[in-house]
């Protein structure tokens, strides 16, 4: 057994309820899913955080340039990079995958004004000591709901860490890996929704199906082989931070399925 196999053997039951969850049945209305991608934007957000510490460590960004040690993952994260942050919308334009999120939700009426809150913040600098709003205090600023904040803020924890192993595995087991089979339950539960301003999420929704489930996800799994290596103590920590963002993938889940059944 290799080390991808060995590992989504461990999160195979996580993965399930993910893809059984209760919250796909509940789609069934514009206003059902509008209120999805107001909690959901979080996600989609912080997932380029996740993208670019991994571009920032396994790549080279600095000038003057040199090479990497390992020029596959090089290869692996920048494959990925190019197309999450300068993909083609539906109209043909290059924009990042968030940006074309972003355009779906306006285009269904959702709200998007705290996302833009929280990220104004993340921009704006406090003259009196020159230092940005930190991800944890624009969260709290914008009143985010605390299971998104906590989602949030596990992401960034990670991150934090600096370990590119444990990056990668909630980029890919909590992300790429999981992405294109949710979106399928929410584009197959969500089919009776007959509506044009539904029309820019569906195509979102396809296209992250077909890039995540055909090539980065696959793309990702390499990585992961490539960064523990047979390494034990770095799989095993692969694997518990891979369910620690499945649970917390799972309690996001059950807000929203709450909020909408409200």
């Amino acid at each position: 057994m290799n080390i991808t196999e060995r590992i989504n053997k461990e999160l195979e039951l996580l993965k399930n309820n993910l893809i059984q969850h209760r919250l796909y049945d509940c789609l069934k209305t514009v206003k059902d899913v509008k209120t999805f991608t107001e909690y959901h934007v979080f996600a989609v957000w912080d997932f380029m955080s996740l993208l670019k510490s991994l571009q920032r460590n396994l790549t080279c960004i600095e000038v003057p340039w040199s090479p990497v040690e390992n020029t596959n993952i090089s290869r692996f994260v920048n494959e990925i990079v190019l197309e999450e942050e300068s993909d083609v919308n539906q109209n043909g334009v290059h924009k990042s995958h968030f940006d074309m999120y972003l355009d779906a939700m306006k285009d269904l009426g959702a709200d998007t004004s705290k996302i833009s809150h929280f990220m104004n913040l993340l921009s704006k600098r406090n003259f009196l000591n020159y230092n940005k709003y930190s991800v944890q205090e624009a969260l709290v600023e914008s009143k985010v709901d605390e299971v998104v904040a906590s989602f949030v803020n596990f992401t960034f924890s990670i991150i934090k860490t600096k370990k590119n192993h444990l990056i990668a595995s909630v980029f890919t087991f909590g992300r790429e890996g999981m992405i294109a089979d949710m979106f399928i339950e929410i584009l197959n539960k969500s089919k009776t929704i007959d509506n044009n301003s539904y029309e820019s999420m569906i195509y979102y929704l396809k296209r992250h199906i077909e890039l995540d489930g055909d090539e980065h996800g696959p793309i990702a799994m390499k990585m992961i082989s490539e960064l523990c290596g047979d390494d034990e103590q770095k799989i095993e920590e692969t694997i518990f931070v891979a369910k620690e963002a499945l649970k917390h993938r799972i309690k996001l889940w059950d807000m929203i399925a709450d909020k909408i059944n409200v």
